[in-house]
């Protein structure tokens, strides 16, 4: 079994459009959340999101390629620029034949969607453009990844709901750690906001109207989010060979299901993922210094991911720090595990915990250590990411310092 680190990331989200920008963001605890701007807002009753701000395509891609990308595989090209920039790594020969990308995303080409219904049924045209099919599949973000980069190994996409960013991730981790590739340009994406995508959310009647608090006692829905982050997986041997700055180091992974309910989260199958991540990365609970919670703002995750840490980790779990960056930059669905990470490897690098923001009250049902509202100094060794989903679908990965 190979090592695996990790030697590039990247991101765009709304917090910052790129890495440095979103990690100052996590440090000042700054709320990248406020009015939605999209057509037909005045038809939501949901006004809020993690939108990205004053983005203009034109600025990165020219006309056919616009034609061509999603709004969410935009934001993943732009994701997978930075990080491959920052792993150093040209992909040709062989190394391209053994480099392929996994990304995660649960909805794909929400915008494309919406935009063609309305030219159908609303507009009555009927004609859409001949490439609204390669458009809007899941698959786009990663297949455009690879041809832009030359990546001629495993290329797949993971829609998970919203743990498809880390069961994407958990699968590159595996696909290095067992030899098959050497590296593996993984994360997540995701882009709902628009009429359609927040309608559907509405829907679901877990959104907050004003905002996300997890873990405070009055707190009241999620807020959606929308970005990318990518980030380069590597056989540590290979980037020890080649120089490459290491940022941290991927120990261990481990995905369960609760098969209990579609859209209610189980204790059990949570702490059976957490454990599971520990267990693979071979630490115990007094090793891990900082976990990067799911914490969604609602009350039914709050509550069943506190219980479920408590379960994995005894006595030591009012020890260890937990937080919640969706506080910050929303719920990014299928993409929210790979912006998260991005705060797993700030704590493991420069020993920074990224705040739960909007913290007011606190709850009994929730009584961790979930970092209220002000970032905080400490030593990490050990750091885990939780992403828990609608399906019932665990999945948790384990990071430590760089070696």
């Amino acid at each position: 079994m190979r090592r695996v680190v990790i030697t590039g990331q990247g991101t765009i989200n709304a917090l910052g459009v790129n890495v440095a920008q979103t990690l100052e963001a996590f440090r000042e605890g700054r709320c990248g959340i406020s009015e939605l701007d999209i057509r037909d807002v005045d038809r939501l009753s949901i006004r809020i999101a993690g939108q990205v701000k004053d983005y203009d395509p034109e600025a990165a891609f020219n006309r056919q390629q616009i034609s061509l990308y999603d709004r969410f595989t935009q934001f993943t090209l732009i994701a997978a620029r930075e990080a491959i920039a920052q792993s150093g790594l040209l992909f040709s020969d062989d190394l391209a034949s053994e480099a392929g990308v996994v990304l995660g995303t649960a909805g794909g080409g929400v915008n494309t969607w919406d935009e063609n219904y309305r030219a159908v049924y609303e507009e009555g045209k009927n004609r859409v453009h001949p490439f609204v099919v390669p458009k809007l599949m899941n698959n786009a973000a990663a297949s455009h990844v690879s041809m832009a980069h030359n990546l001629k190994g495993p290329s797949f996409t993971v829609a998970t709901a919203c743990a498809s960013s880390n069961h994407a991730m958990g699968q590159a981790f595996q696909f290095v750690r067992s030899g098959l590739s050497k590296v593996m340009v993984t994360g997540g994406s995701e882009s709902m906001l628009c009429f359609g995508g927040v309608k559907a959310w509405e829907g679901l009647r877990v959104m907050s109207k004003d905002g996300c608090r997890p873990f405070s006692a009055n707190r009241n829905g999620m807020v959606q989010g929308e970005g990318a982050a990518v980030f380069v997986f590597e056989d540590y041997e290979h980037a020890k060979a080649r120089g490459a700055e290491i940022l941290a180091e991927v120990i261990g992974f481990s995905m369960t299901s609760d098969a209990a309910d579609i859209v209610m989260p189980s204790k059990q199958g949570a702490a059976r993922a957490i454990s599971g991540a520990m267990r693979d990365a071979r630490v115990n609970p007094d090793e891990v210094g900082y976990i990067n919670a799911h914490g969604t703002g609602t009350a039914a995750n709050d509550k069943t991911e506190c219980a479920a840490v408590a379960d994995a980790f005894g006595h030591h779990a009012d020890k260890v720090m937990l937080s919640s960056t969706k506080s910050m930059h929303g719920h990014l669905i299928g993409g929210t595990g790979a912006v998260e990470l991005l705060a797993c490897i700030m704590a493991l690098r420069d020993g920074i915990i990224a705040p739960t923001i909007g913290y007011e009250e606190p709850d009994p049902e929730c009584a961790l250590d979930v970092v209220p509202n002000t970032a905080r100094e400490a030593e990490v060794s050990v750091a885990l990411s939780n992403a828990f989903a609608f399906g019932g679908l665990n999945a948790v990965l384990a990071l430590r310092k760089a070696p």
